[in-house]
């Protein structure tokens, strides 16, 4: 027994000092401990999470499925100060037209010296009419001038001779007064000769067809060789000062918020170049077939606004007050265009409004929206009235 306990103890000792197993111990001891601890750490990483999804389960067995719905970002527009304006188009027109046609008896047009698209001056001739006749008339008529003139001048003769010889008793005074009856007669048909040559010149006047201003001539109906009266249509169009105006055609309502003096930019069809005007006259009726007016806009002229034409404006009506929402937040459909709100209780619906002037910034609501609403910016599309959202307040605007 002795022995044995002996030997063992040798034995253990021999294999301590030999293979040195303490160090061993120590680091396998270590390493169970580090072991111990990730264990432990996974184990309360596992029940925070499950803890969280009971909760979750909790909440939605209570009643809350804002965990199912879909996430929407909305903004609150709020009012912002903007340039308000009016959108539409119209025809381009001579602001003051003149047609000018035949005011005398007319004849055959001999001459016709300008183009359409040519500026004229006050009383410059259009037109020449065949004046053949009337010259001889009016040569004729100067001719009666003299012959009154001549038997004025020989009824004066007369009676001065008449007044010399009546204080010597050989005339008598019935005789002076019958000489200058006669001497008033031939001055009076002296007058009426001048008269007539007058009226003979003005008539031959007339045959030139002038221009009444200065402006530039829109149209040209007549050549050399057409016979032309009083009752012809215009033979020319004249544009006063080359003035133009863009006749705009406005609802009632869009024309109460107008007021003349305002300004327009104008761009033609065809053209990327704006021009500046103003409304220069808002026409006191409404067309009760359309229920439309007209804004009339004055512009200079330019040859890119031609008359007869077409041209979309911008007309500035002041500043308003209004929201303003991003591009993405307004959608359109066949019934016009619509934004989804999202109500107290979580739900979107669907909102009508009328959209205004395009900004930098974004759309201006004139109509549907006071500005506190909670309005989707985005994904709107993929809504249905009446569904339950998750809202996420994206920023106001």
């Amino acid at each position: 027994m002795n022995y044995e306990t002996a030997v063992r103890s040798e034995t253990a000792e021999a294999i301590n000092s030999r293979y040195d197993l303490s160090g061993e111990r120590t680091a396998s001891s270590r390493l169970k401990w580090v072991i111990a601890a990730g264990a432990l750490i996974i184990a309360a990483i596992v029940a925070v999470y499950f803890f969280t999804r009971n909760g979750e389960a909790a909440t939605v067995a209570g009643g809350d499925d804002r965990s199912q719905a879909p996430s929407v970002t909305v903004i609150a527009a709020g009012q912002t100060t903007v340039e308000g304006s009016l959108k539409t188009s119209g025809a381009l027109a001579a602001r003051r037209a003149m047609p000018v046609g035949v005011v005398g008896e007319g004849g055959r047009v001999v001459s016709v010296p300008v183009e359409q698209g040519q500026w004229v001056r006050a009383g410059q001739i259009l037109a020449s009419i065949d004046r053949s006749v009337q010259s001889q008339q009016a040569r004729s008529s100067a001719a009666q001038i003299d012959v009154a003139k001549a038997d004025a001048q020989l009824a004066q003769a007369n009676l001065d001779r008449a007044l010399q010889l009546v204080e010597r008793g050989f005339v008598s005074r019935a005789d002076v007064d019958r000489l200058t009856a006669t001497r008033d007669a031939a001055r009076a048909r002296v007058a009426v000769a001048e008269a007539q040559y007058g009226e003979l010149l003005a008539r031959n006047a007339r045959l030139n067809i002038v221009a009444p201003a200065a402006g530039l001539l829109l149209e040209r109906n007549v050549e050399p060789g057409q016979t032309v009266s009083a009752g012809s249509p215009p033979l020319f169009l004249i544009a006063k000062g080359g003035e133009i105006e863009l006749l705009a055609r406005l609802g009632e309502e869009q024309l109460a918020r107008l007021a003349v003096g305002v300004s327009a930019e104008v761009v033609p069809v065809g053209s990327d170049k704006s021009f500046t005007g103003a409304v220069w006259q808002i026409e006191p009726t409404i067309d009760p077939q359309n229920r439309q007016g007209t804004a009339r806009i004055a512009l200079a002229y330019a040859p890119e606004l031609r008359p007869g034409g077409f041209a979309g404006v911008t007309i500035k009506t002041g500043p308003i007050n209004a929201p303003i929402l991003p591009e993405s937040a307004v959608l359109n459909d066949s019934d016009g265009s619509f934004v989804y709100i999202v109500d107290k209780d979580n739900k979107a619906q669907r909102r009508a409004v009328k959209t205004g002037v395009v900004t930098s910034t974004g759309i201006t609501i004139e109509s549907g929206l006071d500005g506190s609403e909670r309005i989707v910016l985005r994904a709107g599309g993929f809504l249905t009235a009446g569904e339950t959202v998750n809202p996420i307040v994206g920023g106001a605007k």
